[in-house]
């Protein structure tokens, strides 16, 4: 799992097409929120994920599992942005190979800081 995040967070910070392609199985299904259509195979994948890019090292990303099994990881996350800070939970379906083949995200903005 700890490979897989590391990867995740090397294209998040590369924002290259083949480091985010990768993770992923060629029919994955990516959830951006839980009841979203999601984005499928690698090309929606890549186009989804470079239509909402950060910039490199715009953000850090601090994470523990709560479950790993041999095909499902749930990962709790917090994401820090400059003027935002996110909480994370992440379910994510690995083949095998180790590669994605369903991922869904939830996400909640914290409260802003009025001193920021």
């Amino acid at each position: 799992m700890r490979a897989w995040i590391d990867g995740y967070v090397r294209a998040w910070n590369s924002n290259d097409s083949a480091d985010i392609a990768a993770l992923f199985t060629d029919d994955a299904e990516y959830y951006i929120a839980p009841f979203r259509d999601p984005w499928r195979g690698h090309a929606a994948i890549v186009d989804g994920w470079l239509g909402r890019k950060d910039e490199p090292g715009e953000t850090t990303f601090d994470w523990h599992p709560v479950v790993v099994t041999d095909d499902l990881a749930v990962v709790q996350g917090v994401t820090t942005y400059p003027e935002q800070v996110f909480s994370n939970l992440w379910l994510i379906r690995l083949n095998a190979d180790g590669r994605c083949r369903m991922f869904t995200e939830w996400w909640m903005e914290h409260p802003r800081d009025p001193g920021r």
